[in-house]
């Protein structure tokens, strides 16, 4: 009896054995089989996460912009228009970027800033041109601004800082015009973080060298608006460290093959500075 039940228990723990291995082995076929489902699914185009987004970055583009061009005077001016997006034109060309997904903007404002808004707008401010002591410096400033756009900097900045879901509402009209200016104000007046700086001023760097235009121009531009005395600054107020900055720029290219060139010619750099200069004067 004492050896039959010792067989029996021998047989139970077996049995038992068993049990926990099928079930163990059903579970790693039932877990592999979900994964294999779950990705055969396009959770991108099931929930249109992506689609969705971009409207929504389309709209706050379209919102912000209104918002500028009716709080400050739109420059019209063809030849300076058209040289601005000529600059953009050649940067685009020669790093790869998607031209059509640049909108650019020139402004009559006095303040020496660029900045960018959310679905490809790059604004430029008369006063930013005339600050520019060679075209070159323009050039620097002008790439820094892509490399916010193409690193999608903004969307991200906005996002951190303002919320979701606020900018959904304010992209369904569920927000006010103080929304709307507050949030702008954070776009045009206030700086992104170290790491988005440094990042654009590296892909900066790399989009001036494409291009054939010495990044030491961007240094020295730097360099320049850390003058306090500098009236009308923007840029280089909500771009801080920027000695710092400028110091790394020269250091990273200090190894890079420079074929320096001119995007603009001299005489179109010349008219471009003087019509700026008299429609912002008008």
């Amino acid at each position: 009896m004492v050896v039959l039940r010792r067989i029996n228990q021998s047989n139970l723990q077996a049995i038992s054995m068993k049990k926990v291995i099928i079930q163990g082995l059903s579970i790693v076929v039932l877990f592999f089989a979900t994964l294999f489902v779950f990705n055969q699914i396009d959770w991108m185009t099931l929930f249109k996460v992506k689609e969705n987004t971009k409207k929504t970055e389309e709209k706050l583009g379209d919102l912000y912009w209104k918002y500028f061009k009716n709080t400050s005077e739109e420059n019209h001016n063809k030849f300076i228009n058209k040289k601005i997006n000529k600059i953009v034109d050649i940067l685009c060309e020669e790093n790869s970027i998607d031209r059509s997904e640049v909108k650019v903007h020139v402004l009559n404002e006095n303040v020496i800033n660029a900045f960018t808004l959310p679905d490809g707008h790059l604004v430029v401010n008369s006063g930013l041109i005339l600050a520019s002591d060679s075209q070159d410096e323009l050039v620097g400033v002008i790439s820094h601004e892509l490399a916010h756009i193409e690193l999608d900097h903004v969307m991200k900045k906005l996002v951190k800082e303002v919320g979701l879901s606020i900018l959904i509402s304010i992209t369904a009209g569920n927000s006010g015009s103080d929304m709307i200016y507050e949030t702008a104000r954070t776009l045009s007046s206030s700086a992104f973080d170290r790491e988005f700086e440094r990042e654009a001023d590296l892909m900066a760097i790399e989009y001036m060298l494409n291009a054939k235009v010495n990044p030491a121009a961007l240094a020295d531009f730097l360099y320049k608006l850390s003058d306090d005395d500098m009236e009308y600054l923007s840029w280089i107020s909500t771009h801080p460290d920027s000695k710092e900055r400028a110091e790394y720029i020269i250091e990273y290219s200090l190894d890079k093959v420079i074929e320096s060139t001119s995007l603009l010619s001299d005489k179109d750099w010349k008219k471009l500075l003087v019509e700026t200069d008299e429609e912002q004067n008008e």
